[in-house]
């Protein structure tokens, strides 16, 4: 089992989160994830549950510090490919996320 972090991008921001370059991070399981939220200091009301892909948002910092606590670092292609083997997604949901 693991937690994941798909590569910072522009994003563009909106009202409730005001950075414009973040990433995901995601799990094989909800307990993995919300351990790790913790341990980067995340606060749990950050997390979105998403039939797609329940996640958090991560600002670089973030990221770096979840990879240091053992996230597994994938590509786009990767977070995707994990979104459509966990039941998340439909193709055109998939390409919001540089899928093909």
């Amino acid at each position: 089992m693991s937690v994941y972090v798909d590569p910072v991008m522009a994003h563009g921001g909106s009202k409730t989160f005001r950075w414009e370059r973040s990433c995901h991070m995601y799990a094989d399981t909800l307990e993995e994830l919300h351990a790790m939220a913790r341990a980067i200091g995340m606060r749990r009301e950050w997390f979105q549950a998403k039939d797609k892909l329940p996640h958090y948002d991560l600002v670089a910092t973030r990221r770096t510090a979840a990879v240091e606590h053992g996230a597994v670092e994938h590509t786009r292609e990767q977070m995707v490919q994990f979104m459509r083997s966990h039941g998340g997604g439909s193709q055109e949901q998939a390409n919001l996320f540089g899928g093909e």
